[in-house]
């Protein structure tokens, strides 16, 4: 009986005795995380979660900011936008509700099952919400949201004037909550509760469950959450390279065609994101400017060359810059969410502003383009299993 394991970022095999200890411990070759430290407390995390879930209510049905235009009072709650766009644009609108309202509600409520699975001890339940919030806590937005409301509000100030609701503050609070929700759970802790690791016998660390990251011998299916073993990820290169492919055939039309339409006083304005961008300049506000430019033309394109490299060198087996690789990997993991700031900015701005012939503001056919770029580039880095980057290191070392 022996509590190694593989670590899941680069399958090196190790003993992490400085988890005994309550301290947090790291791959000595990748820098993966491979036990939390600390102490915890399950109650506490259902306790933070809970208190999103109460949060979830004002923060979607109390206004957040209110513009007065033309004399004329106009609320914007977190889904207005999306209501708005949904009648021509269903599928930027299902995006933008997936990932402003739908995720985080499913990530906190994950957290809700998977304390009464684990109470109950109903695994299917306790599975699922583990599944979720492992895979969607990338999708949940809040902040990228708050941040995309400030720069309405600073494009929207020379119109009306704008006044803050309760909405706002128990979205604040909301973003503060999960985010520390999110920094305490450890889906380890969740699968050692329900199954301590040193109660199976281990002759060999042949396996790393990918679910429930439990190392074990080589068998067809986990012997603690029952999902299927693999070496590697299946068909992880290859469905990387379709999304990467598809992403960068659709980032054309994304930059070329017009992202957002702006009817002022009759006299309509269609911009492409650069041609926002230089807009912003224009008009002396360079700091948002800068910010639209890298989420909107810097990230998306950064992505795509980022990860074009690791598989180009994944594939040729360069044998140096294995963690170099590895820390370019995780940090466009990091940074892909933040291309939905365009996005979410063009949401606030169509509930904001929608007088008729007088002012009005909608998407373009651009933005269904750039949507997609933005769900590809995150699905792409997903898909890839960063073990593959270090697979030549181990045959090279041998």
């Amino acid at each position: 009986m022996t509590t190694a394991r593989l670590c899941p970022g680069c399958d090196l095999p190790l003993l992490p005795q400085v988890a005994e200890q309550g301290q947090s411990a790291y791959c000595p070759r990748c820098n993966t995380r491979l036990y939390r430290g600390g102490h915890f407390r399950f109650s506490s995390e259902l306790a933070i979660a809970f208190a999103c879930l109460i949060l979830f209510i004002p923060a979607h049905f109390f206004p957040l900011i209110t513009i007065r235009l033309f004399g004329v009072m106009i609320p914007a709650t977190l889904t207005s936008g999306t209501f708005s766009l949904a009648p021509s644009f269903p599928a930027v609108a299902a995006l933008i509700l997936f990932c402003s309202s739908i995720a985080p509600l499913l990530v906190c409520g994950s957290v809700l099952g998977a304390q009464l699975g684990l109470r109950f001890r109903r695994i299917k339940l306790f599975r699922r919400s583990l599944w979720i919030i492992e895979h969607l806590k990338h999708w949940a937005m809040f902040d990228v949201f708050l941040v995309s409301l400030g720069i309405s509000c600073f494009k929207v100030q020379d119109y009306a004037d704008i006044f803050v609701g309760p909405g706002l503050y128990s979205l604040v609070l909301l973003q503060l909550l999960t985010a520390l929700l999110l920094t305490r759970i450890s889906i380890n802790r969740y699968w050692e509760a329900w199954q301590p690791e040193t109660e199976h016998k281990k002759y060999s660390h042949a396996r790393h469950c990918h679910h429930c990251h439990m190392t074990q011998d080589d068998h067809e299916h986990c012997v603690r959450c029952d999902t299927p073993l693999h070496k590697r990820m299946p068909q992880s290169i290859q469905k990387t390279w379709a999304y990467l492919i598809a992403a960068t055939v659709f980032i054309f039309p994304a930059n070329l065609y017009p992202i957002s339409i702006f009817l002022n006083n009759g006299k309509r304005v269609e911009d492409t994101i650069f041609s926002g961008v230089a807009s912003l300049v224009n008009s002396d506000m360079i700091g948002i400017a800068i910010i639209i430019f890298v989420a909107s033309i810097v990230v998306p394109v950064a992505k795509i060359l980022g990860l074009a490299f690791i598989l180009l060198t994944i594939q040729f087996k360069r044998g140096v810059n294995h963690l170099q690789r590895m820390k370019l990997y995780r940090f466009i993991q990091w940074i892909g969410k933040w291309s939905m700031m365009d996005l979410f900015v063009i949401s606030i701005m169509v509930a904001l502003i929608d007088r008729d012939q007088l002012l009005d503001f909608t998407p373009g056919p651009g933005a269904i383009a750039f949507g997609v770029v933005v769900v590809l580039t995150m699905l792409a880095a997903e898909s890839l299993d960063s073990r593959l980057i270090w697979d030549n290191y181990e045959q090279r070392t041998k």
